[in-house]
């Protein structure tokens, strides 16, 4: 049975619409109709928000998915019998009852069951107001105006409408006619298995493959079963052949998991008959070889290729080569970059323009960079400006060199800081969304600057189109971390960091970084081991490593290292040791599986660690016998395995992390408590344990964390009491518990936190009793409550006592429209 199916709500949707039927033909089966009827309009907003959360659950949540679509397919074959059936055929249809109303108990037992609850947890990504995802950065940044006067949110908001005007600019002739002859490929020919859209990097390649996946007539032709991959320099082709493989079958877990088979090319060739439509478009292709091995070649299945090389008609039976913009294009998409309009202003030097409109060459990425890097300067500016693109020398011939020449004019006129700040995105992996956590902690610790000058920086570059904002399925919520938003960037301007990085000697580069993922580190850092290395970014991506893999390097002044791999196992390096000002440290596994880390001990010598990020890792123990790392300030596990390593019965927290400031724990399945000691480190200001779908209970002592402001533990839905300790948390300003559906209560003890300023209880829906009025009217600093509505009536009562709270009921989403997306 095919997941995405029932994804995508066509088995609940049809058998609703039969249900329907069944209920004005069938008097014996009416009952059992209109009660399924009414059970499958209750479970159509789940779906609903498993389309939008953009997660990929569980495995064994998967299985059981599976098993309920099934029951849900054998549901809409009944009642299509039952359609079918004679009035006059009275002992059939007696049977066919009987069995209506087992279905009716089957669907009951799902809906009114615990795994609704589970379900609700697993897909905790709903999609919020914008505004409540970026309430927390607009109160961080409350008393200072970024850029020209927006605050964070807007800028997220201004670089959508910034990419919205853009296509809308591009849309004219030429953007219509490339995605009329890019269609024609791939509806309108069904001999062409595997079609392609080539063109240099920054000729908007990309965002005509986006166009064509959001076309009506294409949706319609693939029945909306259309994939998007990014393939990138350094690909991991088992997990991108597990995905493919998996959406075509329908079994969209894999790629997700450690065991996904995926049948060789021959056996894939040699299948035949008809299944759906399926449509994967694979971007940002590099190699031909890594590509022939992502085509997959089954009847009505078609590939779009998305590359800046030309490959053999042999792999790709027609490619569309993309122009370059016309005159009145580019002048039109640069004056909205530069002046916010489509039209050169009246008061402006029409000539100068002109002249640096035609440097761009047509080049939709260079003109949209260099008109942002000219906004609001004055003439002279321009001019020299100018003058700069006419002398630009190009590295070699090629069109695509001649535009880092032109671009790295915009970045030679940024401020210093602002400068180095774009070059550190030269640190991560090509095309990956970069944590803004991540980013910040980095800036912070490197460029002595403080976490709102940092948030201004990175406005700043999104301004000028040298990176763009995402927002994440999760929601923002005042004080929360900031993973909530992710940093990307076109991998040409990834290669400008990169090309600007690069141009010292390898031991005198400020960043040592490697371009592409690669099974080894570069020679020509092995050849250079003789000398200190002087860098103060080091960022590496492999796959395993082994103790013999790396060289031994000495890096005195570096104070970030990055790691990015992909394996199951991973050696750290040695050259940690000789790293004595490091002061953040990033682990990421890109691969299927948690990683063992090995060579652990290098944890001994990182006096001046203060940031620690570990991502999709299986942590190491931890015990009284831990080196301490006493200056760490931020650590946060994501997607890790965690139990092992907090053993309550061996471990003391505050002798391993006397400092710890912040601690984030997310999407660690396997976290069921926390160990006692964590009350003991009353250093601790933000605590977030958020989709952590185990954790079961908090340590009786939480109220010992006296200096604790932020606590988040949404989306842990086996939480089922706060301890009544809480209380004590006398500089507790958010609590955040949404989506914790199994606490059934608020404790009294609630109302002796005079510094809560807000509440995030959203679907918490076994909470339906609060505590008394006059003791919650004890929260004096209390002004904001996001909640249901079946408890809004609670806080209103409060309200009367404290005129100054607002009471906000959750939005539910219970649209039906997204099935038409």
């Amino acid at each position: 049975m095919a997941l995405n199916d029932f994804f995508a709500g066509e088995i609940a949707m049809e058998l609703l619409k039969q249900l329907i039927a069944v209920s004005r033909k069938s008097c014996l089966c009416k009952s059992s109709a209109d009660s399924l009827r009414s059970r499958i309009e209750e479970l159509l907003p789940i779906i609903q928000e498993i389309k939008y959360s953009g997660v990929e659950l569980p495995a064994f949540r998967q299985s059981q998915l599976d098993r309920f679509s099934e029951v849900l397919r054998g549901g809409l074959e009944l009642a299509r019998k039952v359609l079918a059936s004679s009035r006059w055929n009275v002992y059939k249809n007696l049977q066919l009852a009987r069995k209506m109303e087992k279905l009716e108990k089957q669907v009951e037992r799902f809906i009114s069951g615990p795994m609704q609850a589970h379900l609700l947890a697993d897909v905790h990504d709903m999609r919020f107001e914008t505004v409540e995802r970026f309430d927390r950065l607009e109160h961080r940044l409350s008393s200072m105006k970024i850029g020209a006067g927006g605050w964070v949110d807007e800028a997220v908001k201004r670089m959508e409408v910034e990419e919205e005007a853009s296509v809308g600019i591009l849309g004219g002739f030429g953007l219509d006619l490339a995605k009329n002859k890019v269609r024609k490929m791939v509806i309108g020919r069904d001999d062409l298995s595997v079609v392609g859209i080539w063109g240099i990097g920054g000729s908007g390649k990309t965002t005509l493959a986006n166009e064509i996946c959001k076309d009506n007539q294409v949706r319609s032709y693939f029945n909306n079963k259309i994939l998007f991959l990014t393939v990138s320099q350094s690909p991991d082709l088992e997990q991108l052949r597990a995905k493919i493989w998996g959406f075509i079958t329908g079994n969209e877990t894999m790629g997700y998991s450690g065991d996904s088979f995926v049948p060789p090319g021959r056996l894939l060739q040699s299948e035949s008959g008809t299944g759906p439509r399926t449509l994967v478009v694979l971007d940002d292709v590099w190699s031909l070889s890594v590509l022939e091995q992502l085509i997959f070649k089954l009847p009505t299945y078609k590939t779009l290729v998305v590359s800046r090389f030309k490959f053999p008609t042999s792999v790709i039976n027609k490619v569309y080569k993309v122009e370059m913009l016309r005159d009145n294009e580019s002048m039109s998409l640069f004056c909205h970059s530069a002046f916010g309009q489509k039209t050169i202003p009246p008061a402006a030097n029409e000539t100068l323009i002109k002249q640096i409109v035609s440097e761009c060459q047509g080049l939709p990425l260079a003109l949209k960079v260099i008109g942002a890097s000219l906004r609001d300067q004055p003439e002279m500016y321009w001019v020299s400006a100018m003058k700069r693109l006419t002398r630009g020398e190009p590295i070699c011939e090629s069109h695509e060199n001649k535009l880092f020449e032109r671009m790295a004019i915009s970045v030679d006129y940024l401020n210093k800081k602002v400068k180095e700040c774009f070059l550190d995105l030269g640190s991560f992996p090509e095309d990956k969304k970069i944590p803004l956590d991540i980013l910040i902690n980095m800036w912070v610790e490197i460029h002595s600057i403080d976490e709102e000058d940092a948030f201004a920086i990175l406005v700043e570059l999104s301004d000028k189109n040298l990176l763009t904002l995402v927002k994440d399925a999760r929601s923002g919520d005042a004080y929360s971390s900031y993973y909530e938003i992710y940093v990307t960037q076109h991998d040409v301007l990834r290669d400008l960091a990169l090309h600007l990085s690069n141009r010292a000697d390898v031991n005198e580069r400020k960043r040592l970084l490697m371009p592409r993922r690669d099974t080894k580190l570069p020679r020509d850092w092995g050849r250079k081991t003789d000398r200190p290395f002087n860098a103060q970014i080091v960022s590496v991506h492999t796959g395993e490593m082994r103790e013999m893999d790396w060289y031994r390097m000495e890096f005195p002044k570096a104070e970030v290292l990055i790691l990015n791999f992909a394996s199951s196992d991973y050696f750290l390096p040695p050259f940690i040791d000789d790293m004595p000002k490091l002061r953040a440290l990033i682990v990421i596994n890109y691969g299927t599986t948690e990683a063992t880390l090995l060579n652990f001990s290098v944890f001994t010598n990182l006096a001046n660690l203060r940031s620690l990020w570990l991502e999709k890792v299986l942590v190491p123990e931890l015990s009284n016998a831990t080196a301490p790392l006493r200056n760490l300030r931020k650590l946060s596990a994501v997607l890790c395995k965690v139990n092992n390593s907090f053993n309550p019965s061996v471990l003391d927290l505050l002798q391993i992390f006397p400092r710890l400031t912040e601690l984030v724990i997310d999407h660690c399945d396997d976290l069921v408590r926390l160990p006692a000691s964590i009350c003991k480190v009353n250093s601790l200001q933000s605590l977030s344990i958020t989709n952590c779908h185990r954790l079961s209970e908090l340590p009786a002592d939480f109220g010992l964390l006296k200096q604790l402001q932020i606590l988040r533990l949404y989306a842990c839905p086996e939480l089922k009491v706060l301890p009544p300790s809480i209380g004590e948390l006398v500089e507790l300003k958010y609590l955040d518990i949404s989506q914790c559906v199994n606490l059934r209560s608020l404790p009294r003890e609630i109302g002796r936190l005079a510094s809560l300023e807000k509440i995030d209880m959203r679907e918490c829906s076994q909470i339906v009793n609060l505590p008394a009025p006059a003791v919650l009217s004890n929260l004096k600093s209390l002004h904001r409550i996001i909640c249901e509505d079946e408890v809004s009536g609670h806080w209103k009562n409060v309200k009367k006592a404290m005129p100054g709270l607002h009471v906000q009921v959750a939005e539910k989403w219970y649209s039906l429209d997204w099935l038409d997306d």
